[in-house]
Formats: C-alpha cells, sequence, structure tokens
C-alpha cells in the first residue's frame, strides 16, 4: 500500500493506530483462548523463537522509545541500524513471523482467522506510523526504498 498521497491528522493516526493495536490484542487473545499458539511443532517453535530474537534485537537496538501503543514518530534519530537495516518495522514483521507459525502449528479455520486480524491489524500499524515517519523524518523516504516492510530484500 503507498502511502505518498495519505494526508491525516497527527491524532487520526494516532487514534487509528490504537483502534488496529486493540484489533491485534482481540486476535491474539482469541488465539490463547483457544489454545492455538504454543504448540510441540518443531517448525513453528524455531519460527517462533527466532520471530522472539528478531523482536529483541530490534527492541534493544531503538531503545525504550519502541514501547508504544499508537503510531507516534518519536523524538532523536530515525534508527537505521541493527534489524532496521533490512526492515522498516522489524518489530511488527516478528509479530507477524510469530503468528504466521500458528498457522503451520495449527492449520484449522479459527487459526487462520485469528491469525488474519493479527496481520491486517499490524499492517495497518505499519501503514500509519509510516505516514507520521515520512512527517517527522525527511530521509525516511530515502531509507524506505532500502529497507522493506516484511520480509528483508523483498516486501
Amino acid at each position: 500500500m503507498k502511502t505518498d498521497n495519505l494526508k491525516f491528522s497527527k491524532t487520526t493516526i494516532k487514534r487509528a493506530s490504537l483502534i488496529a493495536f486493540i484489533i491485534t490484542l482481540i486476535g491474539f487473545f482469541f488465539l490463547v483462548k483457544n489454545h492455538l499458539i504454543i504448540s510441540n511443532n518443531p517448525i513453528a517453535i524455531t519460527i517462533q523463537v527466532c520471530a522472539v530474537g528478531i523482536m529483541i534485537w530490534a527492541r534493544i537496538t531503538f531503545g525504550m522509545r519502541s514501547f508504544h501503543a499508537s503510531a507516534n514518530s518519536t523524538k532523536g534519530e530515525l534508527v537505521t541500524s541493527g534489524p532496521y537495516r533490512f526492515l522498516r518495522h522489524p518489530i511488527y514483521a516478528s509479530i507477524i513471523y510469530f503468528f504466521l507459525a500458528c498457522i503451520i502449528a495449527f492449520p484449522t479455520l479459527e487459526t487462520i482467522i485469528g491469525v488474519f486480524v493479527i496481520i491486517a491489524s499490524t499492517y495497518a500499524r505499519m501503514v500509519f506510523e509510516e505516514i507520521s515517519l515520512k512527517e517527522t523524518y525527511k530521509e525516511y523516504e530515502l531509507y524506505s526504498q532500502k529497507a522493506k516492510r516484511i520480509i528483508p530484500f523483498l516486501f
């Protein structure tokens, strides 16, 4: 989704992002309630462990500024080191990777629905955050051409 022509107020972006965060939580709690997250499937476990590793690496690289519920361009420099060299949103990407593994572990319609809700709302958060980042950091446009959103070097 191109974000070039989208113009929203910062308040609208934050509210929309917060709503997407709440929807993500609903998807998460749905999967937890139905015991569709943690399995003994070695492929799913490997993907989930790697996803957690990416998230930890991203959080350490970004620092305390990475803890917010809504799209928020934080104070400080644009972070382009660590996993941010390859992904614009490694924290969101790791969430997507983690929950896609749930489909491998539990290939049911309810898992697919729960994971779809999480991925769609997480992707929406990425888009809202990018709108904010483009307004805050003039170098973000060039950076976004080098680093991909979800899959390094591809997408």
